[in-house]
């Protein structure tokens, strides 16, 4: 098993992609402690996960609050002996701030996700980082999107946002490596089984009177695979950049675009 008895703290676990990783995770020998706002959403990926026979453990925690992440990350080291795996996949899903152009954005939209994503990836990875040292050893796994990357319409604060989480985890890197831990990233493409995503093909086809799969079609088109990639997709990457297999790699992102963006 690749993470055999690897402690991961997978913030945003309620969600599609956080749920996804922290299965993958389990399954491959993790305890996997999930985190999130709602509890009902946790709940549900953690049945899962024990229905399988993995360790998994849930709490509710704001990722944007300070003092809740620093008591959970102390909580998961008194239970556990330490942290060894850190992942951040929340997703800022306010209205109003993707798919708007910048010009049309109020000051407010545009800084949102901005100030939202940058201060929970810094408040998380901080925490983790800060009990890795004492073992120096660990792994701090971020993701963004392509608009961190591609020149793409309507991204907003959120190509922003993605862009600097990819500086963050640099730096990360830089200062952290001499100490045993690593920091990667993942950036993947469109993923059409997340909400977020069909919520996206489906605003599209109403305004250009096509159908949601008419949509996908076009954007698997555009990719040299000719499909996008998928949750297990995201995942099985997430667990071997988590693992010792990948310990040569750190200041890196992973590229899941399916060869839309070419490496340079």
């Amino acid at each position: 098993m690749l993470l055999e008895k690897k402690n991961a703290i997978i913030y945003g676990a309620g969600g599609a992609v956080g749920g996804a990783i922290a299965r993958a995770f389990a399954r491959e020998g993790a305890r996997v402690f999930l985190t999130g706002r709602t509890r009902a959403s946790l709940d549900a990926v953690a049945e899962e996960i024990a229905a399988e026979g993995g360790e998994v453990e849930t709490a509710q925690v704001d990722a944007l609050d300070e003092q809740a992440i620093e008591t959970h990350a102390d909580a998961v080291v008194r239970a556990a002996g330490g942290i060894d795996i850190s992942v951040n996949a929340i997703r800022v899903a306010e209205p109003g701030i993707y798919g708007i152009p910048v010009v049309e954005l109020s000051p407010e939209r545009f800084t949102l996700p901005v100030t939202a994503y940058l201060s929970s990836h810094f408040l998380t990875t901080r925490a983790a980082a800060r009990r890795m040292i004492e073992t120096r050893s660990g792994v701090i796994v971020t993701i963004t999107g392509m608009p961190a990357r591609a020149a793409t319409p309507g991204a907003g604060g959120v190509a922003v946002a993605w862009a600097g989480i990819e500086a963050l985890t640099r730096g990360l890197a830089a200062e952290l490596g001499p100490l045993g831990i690593r920091a990667v990233c993942l950036r993947s493409n469109s993923i059409p089984e997340t909400t977020v995503i069909r919520e996206g093909y489906n605003a599209r086809a109403r305004a250009t009177g096509q159908t949601p799969e008419q949509i996908q079609a076009v954007a698997e088109a555009t990719v040299p695979l000719k499909r996008l990639p998928t949750l297990a997709d995201l995942a099985n990457v997430a667990t071997f950049m988590a693992s010792d297999q990948a310990r040569a790699m750190t200041a890196t992102v992973a590229n899941l675009s399916g060869g839309l963006l070419a490496d340079s």
